[in-house]
């Protein structure tokens, strides 16, 4: 079996304790493409590229003829 502490830790240790653990959003930058704000390395949430490609293509919306 494994070792089991003795007594309970508090609330406040254990808010210390994921205090240190932030998830931060780090590498904002502007998009090439269309300019938006973007994480490096991901592909563009507003038109879908990355490095000079299109990742993700777009839904084109059809339009109805008269």
């Amino acid at each position: 079996m494994a070792p089991l502490p003795k007594r309970r830790h508090s609330t406040r240790r254990g808010g210390k304790r994921q205090a240190a653990i932030k998830l931060k959003i780090f590498g904002l930058m502007k998009c090439p493409n269309c300019g938006s704000i973007r994480i490096a390395h991901r592909a563009c949430k507003q038109c879908g590229w990355y490095d000079g490609k299109v990742a993700i293509p777009q839904k084109v919306e059809k339009t109805k003829k008269k």
